[in-house]
């Protein structure tokens, strides 16, 4: 009773109350979980957020410039060959470590399970987490080495994705080398800023965004476990994209080149009015401005070439240098609201389903590091070969459009491996 006692006090300091009105009717197992998440919430980082929710959005000051990048398919063959072989030095001492962010459930796919666990239809039915891995395994077989694999799960599919790794033998990859961490959680919050309540009586929680990636591998230990094996560069991608190559000395090396605490990935805007985040300069330090954030007069801006000045799309594919994983992770990156519908019992007591946006859920983004850099390497690559997006049921960007790409570009580096045998 006394951890009770300790919770309703905290709950009446800042008026959340509402956050035990399921407590009678969960067994003691439900009860102490309910305790303990309360315990665990940041109040004031929680009415901090609350606040910023009041405050208008204001870009209008920042000046937005384009970014330099290095387009991978113009460097020359000296160029390529110096940069791989940095890169490839890099790899085989082992200062890579991979990082997969596959918090995220097929939902939008149609699909109940991790999105990890889908399957896009190819003859293999081969999983998304077994499309991403087969690059890796071939990456340690050619290098000599096992690169580690960091997988980041959520609470929702943790349990779910260990299983189907084991399940499936974790892909013939060496299982120690596989580190599952999960990612951090806020609180769901409605207009007048009350935490919500789930239909199963707990916090109503949503996923922190990618950019929570560096405060998971603090708290979770990952962070630690990659210091002690002295790594120095972490690729961070996502789980929904079977063409994302992870292994890229090419990539290192250019970062390395450059002196770069970090690097990220790009492919040419489809079309001037594609809804994708560009990469920029925001107050001459990297950024990436949204598609939201941008007028349609900088969308459409072409240079002498006839290129997009704001054409470089980020496709969520990074590289970090540990020691600024480091400081990201012990400073925390901003949040950003959404407002989303969602369904939560009232202070009565009553369900109440939501028709409308009706609550706020907080999230941070990866490239919100970049603003910390004085800067970073931006490399162009072809959209075929690295960018194959999983992200709707059906139409751009659909297991469709995907499984085309993937099956593509297999064609296309089967015909060059046999050329070269040849």
């Amino acid at each position: 009773m006394e951890k009770y006692e300790k919770v309703k006090e905290i709950l009446k300091k800042n008026n959340q109350e509402q956050l035990l009105v399921c407590y009678d009717k969960l067994d003691d197992q439900g009860k102490e979980k309910l305790l303990d998440q309360i315990l665990n919430v940041d109040f004031d980082l929680i009415n901090k957020l609350f606040e910023n929710t009041k405050k208008p959005v204001d870009v209008g000051e920042d000046k937005i410039e384009p970014i330099e990048y290095v387009d991978k398919s113009k460097l020359s063959k000296e160029e390529y060959k110096k940069l791989k072989q940095i890169g490839e030095d890099a790899i085989k001492e082992g200062k890579l470590a991979v990082l997969t962010m596959a918090g995220g459930q097929g939902t939008r796919l149609g699909y109940n399970g991790p999105k990890g666990t889908f399957d896009i239809g190819l003859d293999t039915h081969e999983s998304l987490f077994e499309l991403i891995c087969k690059p890796i395994k071939n990456a340690n077989k050619k290098y000599g080495i096992t690169i580690p694999w960091y997988i980041m799960t959520s609470n929702e599919n943790n349990k779910e994705t260990v299983e189907f790794f084991e399940k499936n033998n974790y892909f013939g990859y060496p299982k120690q080398d596989i580190i599952f961490f999960i990612q951090g959680e806020l609180p769901m919050l409605d207009k007048e800023g009350k935490i919500l309540v789930n239909e199963q009586g707990f916090l109503k929680l949503a996923a922190d965004g990618h950019g929570g990636v560096f405060e998971s591998m603090l708290k979770s230990g990952a962070l630690k476990d990659m210091n002690d094996k002295k790594i120095k560069w972490v690729f961070i991608g996502p789980v929904d994209n079977p063409l994302v190559n992870m292994v890229d000395p090419i990539f290192i090396g250019v970062a390395e080149t450059k002196k770069c605490m970090a690097a990220g990935k790009s492919v040419v805007k489809a079309r001037p009015e594609e809804r994708v985040g560009v990469f920029c300069k925001r107050n001459s330090k990297p950024s990436v401005v949204e598609y939201t954030e941008i007028s349609e007069e900088m969308s459409n801006k072409r240079d002498a070439n006839g290129e997009l000045v704001f054409g470089e799309s980020h496709i969520n594919c990074n590289l970090f240098n540990i020691d600024r994983i480091n400081e990201i992770a012990a400073n925390k990156l901003p949040y950003h609201e959404a407002f989303k519908k969602a369904n939560y019992i009232d202070k009565n007591g009553n369900l109440v389903i939501a028709d409308k946006p009706n609550a706020y859920k907080f999230e941070a983004f990866i490239f919100d590091a970049f603003q910390s850099m004085e800067s970073m390497a931006v490399m162009r690559v072809k959209r075929e070969e690295e960018f194959a997006p999983v992200k709707n049921a059906e139409g751009v960007d659909s297991p469709e459009t995907a499984r085309e790409l993937y099956i593509n570009f297999h064609k296309k580096l089967e015909k060059v491996r046999t050329q070269e045998m040849g």
